[in-house]
C-alpha cells in the first residue's frame, strides 16, 4: 500500500508542475513550444510593463513648450516702460531736428538780396571767393565746362539774374547738389540758363521764381570735386559757354 500511495503523490506533484508551467503560456494567448523557454508570472508582468513604456514613448507628441518664453507681469511692465521711453526719445529727437531745420530755413530765407531785380551779378559776393579752375581746363577724358569759385563750405551763393528754377536736386551727376535757373528775360535768340554745382545746401525748389541776388544756397564739396567750391556754368540752348567771359560782358 505504501508504493501505490507514493506513486499517486508523485503523479499529483507532476500534474501540479505541469499546470504551473502551462498557465502563463495560456495567459499570453500563445501556446508554449518546445523551443521556447517558459516565462514566470513575474517575467510576463515585467515584459508587459516594458512594452507599455516603449509604446508610450513612441507615441508621445514633441513638446512645443520650448518655443515660448514664460513672462511675468513684472517683466511685461518693464518691457512696456522701456519701449515707451525709447519712443519718447525718438519723438524728442525728431522734434529737435524739425525745429533746427525750421530755424535754419528761417535764417536762410531772411538773407537779403545783394542785387536789384533785373540786374546781372556774379554768383558770389565780392571778397568771398577765389577764382580757381576756369572754362576748358583739362579733366580726365573731358574739359572743364564751367568756372570754379573756391570758397569755404557754407559761403552763400546768389542768383545771377531774374529767372525760375528748373533743377534743384542732390547727386546731379558729378555736380552733386545742384541748382539750375532759366533766364527768359536774358535769352534773346537762345534759351539762357545758369547752373550752380557742388552745393552743400539748396534753398530753392523747382518751379520757384527768383530775382537777381536772391540767396540760392551754400558752397559745398558734393559730387566729383577735390575741395569746396561753387562750380558755375552758363548755358545757351543747353550748350556750355565760357561763364566768366559772359559775366564780364553782362554784369552791370
Amino acid at each position: 500500500m505504501v508504493r501505490p500511495i507514493r506513486t499517486v503523490a508523485i503523479l499529483a506533484a507532476v500534474g501540479t508542475l505541469v499546470v504551473a508551467i502551462a498557465l502563463p503560456a495560456l495567459a499570453t494567448g500563445a501556446p508554449a513550444s518546445a523551443g521556447t523557454a517558459a516565462m514566470t508570472s513575474q517575467q510576463l508582468a515585467a515584459h508587459h510593463a516594458q512594452s507599455i513604456v516603449v509604446a508610450s514613448e513612441a507615441m508621445q507628441a514633441p513638446s512645443a513648450r520650448e518655443q515660448f518664453t514664460a513672462t511675468t507681469p513684472e517683466e511685461i511692465a518693464t518691457k512696456k516702460a522701456a519701449d515707451e521711453a525709447r519712443a519718447l526719445e525718438a519723438a524728442k529727437a525728431a522734434a529737435l531736428a524739425a525745429t533746427s531745420s525750421a530755424m535754419t530755413a528761417s535764417v536762410h530765407s531772411s538773407m537779403p538780396s545783394i542785387a536789384q531785380p533785373g540786374q546781372v551779378i556774379y554768383p558770389m559776393a565780392a571778397g568771398s571767393y577765389t577764382l580757381s579752375d576756369g572754362f576748358g581746363a583739362a579733366r580726365t577724358g573731358r574739359s572743364h565746362m564751367g568756372q570754379d569759385f573756391a570758397a569755404p563750405i557754407g559761403t552763400p551763393i546768389y542768383a545771377i539774374a531774374d529767372g525760375c528754377v528748373s533743377i534743384s536736386q542732390s547727386d546731379y551727376g558729378g555736380y552733386g547738389d545742384t541748382v539750375q535757373i532759366s533766364h527768359p528775360a536774358l535769352s534773346g535768340a537762345g534759351a539762357l540758363a545758369s547752373l550752380y554745382g557742388h552745393m552743400s545746401y539748396r534753398a530753392v525748389s523747382v518751379g520757384q521764381c527768383v530775382t537777381a541776388g536772391q540767396y540760392l544756397g551754400d558752397v559745398g564739396n558734393t559730387g566729383w570735386v577735390s575741395g569746396s567750391c561753387l562750380h558755375f556754368e552758363v548755358l545757351i540752348n543747353n550748350t556750355e559757354i565760357d561763364p566768366l567771359a559772359w559775366l564780364q560782358s553782362n554784369v552791370f
